[in-house]
């Protein structure tokens, strides 16, 4: 194989990789736009303690709770809904 020909072979292995990692991040960024890692993060830190707390408190969680064995893990799916800017976000436990 000639010197040239090897070197432009190199050459389009590198222009392929970088344009696969480049339409990746493309892609990517076209998915998620909001940067969940930096939303969950402000979210996390804007959150004030025992919000939601009343939810705990109530008649439906402790049977809810209770029916799951008691640790909330097993089976049991817990699912909290309501429109938006309602506070979901927000509730801390």
């Amino acid at each position: 194989m000639s010197q040239s020909f090897s070197n432009n072979i190199n050459s389009l292995n590198t222009t392929v990789n970088f344009t696969a990692v480049d339409e990746r991040s493309n892609i990517l960024a076209w998915l998620s736009p909001l940067e969940p890692g930096l939303r969950h993060k402000d979210i996390q830190e804007s959150r004030i303690e025992n919000v939601g707390e009343w939810v705990l408190e109530t008649e439906e969680f402790k049977s809810w709770y209770a029916s799951s064995g008691g640790s909330g893990l097993d089976n049991a799916v817990l699912s909290c809904y309501g429109g938006p800017g309602v506070g979901k976000t927000f509730i801390r436990y």
